[in-house]
C-alpha cells in the first residue's frame, strides 16, 4: 500500500512552502543541470542554454497551466467556481503538453536571438525533460491527485483526502490506481530506452525529441485512460487521451520522415552550431581545432531542419 502523506506544505512565518513547488523546481533544476553537460558536449555554451531554459520555464508554466485550465474549465468556471484559482497553481494542475508546446516555442526564439540550432537544442532538452517529470510527479502525490479506479491490490495507493489538517475538496477517500507512479515508471523505462537507442544508433536532428514525444505520448494515452479526475471529453475519449494518441503518431511520423531525410542528405546536425560534426575535446575539455571528431559528413550547409515544437 502506498500512504499519502499528512502534509502538502509548512509555513515558515508569512511564507507558505509548497511541496508541489518544490518537486517542479526539483525537477527543473536537474533537467537544467543535465541539459548544460549534454549542451556543452555539443559544443554549446552554458550561459547561452541557461538564458534559454529560463524563458522556456516561463513559457512552458504559463503553456501548461492555459492548457490545464482550457481542458479542466469546471474549477475554474463551472457552477461552484471560483476563477482566481486558475492562477493558483501551488494546488497542482499544470499538464504537460501545454508546457512542452509554450517551452518549445521560446526555445525556438530564444534559438533564434542566440544564434544556436534549434535542432540540437530540441535534442538535448528532450531526454531532460523527461527526467524532470519523472520528479515533478512526486508532487502530484503530495497533492493526493491524478489517480484511477478504485483497485483492491498491495500497491493500491491509500488516499486520505485530508492534507494539512484539512480536507481535499471534492476527493473522495479510499484505495485507488496511483496513476501518477504509472506514469513516473514509464517515463523511467522510456529514458534508459532513450538514452540506450540514441546513442547506439547516433540519433540526432531533432530524432531524440521525436522519440522522446512518441515514447511519453504512447505512455500518456494509456495511463490518462483510467485517470478518473473530471476533464473534458471528446466522445468516449478524454481530451489528454486523445491528444497524446494524435502526438504520438505524429511523433512516429516525423521521426521516420527525419531519418529517410538523414539517409537522403548523407548526415543530420549534431552540433550547437548545426553542423554535422562534434569538435573532438581535448584534456582540458576545450574544443581542438587541430582534431575533429568526425561524423562521417560535411558539415551542414543548409539552414537549421528544426524538428518544430
Amino acid at each position: 500500500m502506498i500512504p499519502s502523506p499528512p502534509i502538502s506544505s509548512l509555513s515558515l512565518g508569512p511564507l507558505t512552502v509548497h511541496f508541489y513547488a518544490i518537486c517542479i523546481l526539483a525537477g527543473i533544476g536537474f533537467a537544467l543541470w543535465w541539459a548544460t553537460k549534454r549542451w556543452v558536449a555539443r559544443g554549446g555554451d552554458g550561459d547561452d542554454l541557461f538564458d534559454i531554459v529560463f524563458v522556456a520555464v516561463i513559457a512552458g508554466i504559463v503553456g501548461s497551466r492555459v492548457w490545464h485550465v482550457l481542458t479542466s474549465p469546471a474549477p475554474f468556471f463551472g457552477p461552484d467556481g471560483n476563477p482566481l484559482a486558475v492562477f493558483y497553481i501551488w494546488q497542482g494542475g499544470l499538464a504537460i503538453y501545454g508546457g512542452v508546446a509554450g517551452g518549445a516555442i521560446a526555445v525556438w526564439i530564444m534559438a533564434r536571438v542566440k544564434k544556436v540550432s534549434f535542432t540540437a537544442l530540441a535534442d538535448t532538452i528532450g531526454p531532460t525533460i523527461m527526467a524532470a517529470q519523472i520528479l515533478g510527479r512526486f508532487g502530484n502525490w503530495f497533492n493526493q491527485e491524478l489517480y484511477g479506479p478504485e483497485l483492491d491490490a498491495w500497491w493500491a495507493w491509500d488516499v486520505t483526502c485530508v492534507t494539512n489538517g484539512q480536507t481535499i475538496g471534492g476527493c473522495e477517500p479510499g484505495m485507488y490506481h496511483p496513476t501518477f507512479l504509472y506514469e513516473q515508471l514509464w517515463n523511467l523505462v522510456g529514458l534508459a530506452v532513450l538514452l540506450l537507442l540514441s546513442r547506439r544508433l547516433q540519433w540526432a536532428g531533432g530524432r531524440v525529441f521525436w522519440a522522446y514525444v512518441a515514447i511519453y505520448s504512447v505512455g500518456r494515452a494509456g495511463i490518462d485512460a483510467i485517470r478518473t479526475e473530471p476533464v473534458l471529453m471528446v466522445g468516449p475519449l478524454r481530451i489528454h487521451t486523445l491528444v497524446a494518441i494524435l502526438t504520438a503518431l505524429v511523433a512516429i511520423g516525423v521521426f521516420t520522415l527525419l531519418t529517410v531525410r538523414k539517409q537522403r542528405r548523407g548526415g543530420e546536425v549534431v552540433a550547437a552550431d548545426g553542423s554535422f560534426e562534434l569538435s573532438a575535446q581535448t584534456a582540458g575539455n576545450g574544443p581542438d581545432e587541430d582534431e575533429v571528431e568526425k561524423s562521417g559528413t560535411p558539415p551542414s550547409t543548409d539552414d537549421d531542419p528544426a524538428p518544430g515544437p
